[in-house]
């Protein structure tokens, strides 16, 4: 590609990106801000103010054991014809969130198995994905994130449920999906798979960043279009701009990173940084969803921790990942990280 056609094929990326975010946009609207800390610490209850529920969530991120399974017997697991399906160790008001579903794509053995989180809104699975891993010896598995596909709230248009100005429902939908996945990674490891891996796909990051931070069987995590801060995300993100609207009258980013503390993987990178993890990141330059600079703040708090990183820039924005060469040259790189275990 001459000099003169790259900025015309930016511009045509950036073009791309936007009309695809517009997409995204249906349903999304402003609403009220809602604490709603019995959500995301049942145990303390109700609270009353901002300052309260950040007192809260700071207990939270102290507390090692927050994102640890509930202590109970141990539920059978069948997989049938391709698909698993279990109780949610978190019960919701919506029915259809209650079950956990995954699909499986084996792999020629059980020496491993990459479970993958999707994005949030996504409205299908990655079949391509889960078809060129399994054919490399790869299981996939790939399980709905709280209020989507399957677990979807009837009549809604997007996953609102899961991400939104209810700083409480967020947390616990995000715990929610912390917990699910522990819970398929213990059936993987009962089953008999000697290689855990997580993928997680922009917000389905912060899901398999938090995995690999508190569940030390998880060996690799790639954690594609992904940052440190949820709050961050939300506040300058594009796919975002609806919550940043419902919340600036009530609480500032300062007060909004401490009440998500508890999502925020920059408060675990000395987790993320155990010698026996490895971990890709995936980053966009050209992303308007989750920043670059977010991303880079990030990476530069694993190296100050001494994590294990490989990391791959791409020239690209949030959406146009998705697409050669950028989906190609991600594929490599994760195909590169599974193929590190011993």
């Amino acid at each position: 590609m001459s000099e003169r056609t790259i900025p015309m094929y930016h511009s045509w990326l950036d073009r791309w990106d936007e009309r695809r975010a517009q997409r995204g946009e249906e349903g999304k609207k402003a609403t009220d801000v809602v604490l709603a800390s019995e959500l995301a610490f049942p145990r303390a209850g109700s609270v009353a103010s901002v300052a309260d529920f950040c007192d809260l969530a700071d207990q939270a991120v102290a507390d090692p054991s927050y994102f640890d399974e509930p202590i109970g017997p141990d539920i059978s697991i069948e997989a049938r014809n391709g698909w698993i399906s279990f109780p949610s160790d978190i019960a919701t008001e919506t029915n259809e969130n209650n079950t956990a579903f995954a699909k499986i794509t084996t792999g020629r053995s059980l020496d491993q198995a990459l479970v993958v989180f999707h994005h949030w809104n996504a409205r299908s699975r990655n079949d391509l994905l889960a078809k060129f891993f399994s054919r490399q010896g790869v299981t996939v598995v790939e399980i709905a994130l709280p209020y989507h596909l399957e677990r979807k709230r009837p009549a809604s248009f997007h996953a609102d449920y899961m991400l939104s100005a209810n700083l409480g429902r967020t947390i616990r939908s995000v715990k929610q999906a912390v917990l699910d996945g522990r819970k398929l990674i213990r059936w993987l490891r009962a089953e008999g798979y000697k290689g855990i891996s997580v993928l997680g796909i922009s917000l389905g990051s912060w899901v398999a960043g938090l995995i690999a931070a508190h569940d030390i069987t998880v060996k690799k995590a790639a954690l594609f279009l992904t940052a440190g801060s949820l709050a961050d995300m939300v506040w300058t993100g594009r796919a975002t701009q609806s919550i940043r609207e419902s919340l600036e009258s009530k609480i500032n980013l300062r007060d909004l990173n401490r009440a998500w503390g508890p999502l925020n993987l920059e408060n675990y990178t000395d987790k993320l940084a155990r010698p026996d993890l490895d971990i890709l990141i995936v980053l966009a330059l050209r992303d308007k969803v989750v920043l670059p600079e977010l991303s880079k703040r990030f990476v530069d708090r694993l190296k100050d921790a001494g994590a294990t990183l490989d990391i791959l820039e791409a020239n690209c924005g949030h959406y146009s990942l998705s697409i050669p060469p950028y989906v190609i040259l991600s594929g490599l790189k994760l195909r590169a990280l599974l193929r590190r275990y011993p």
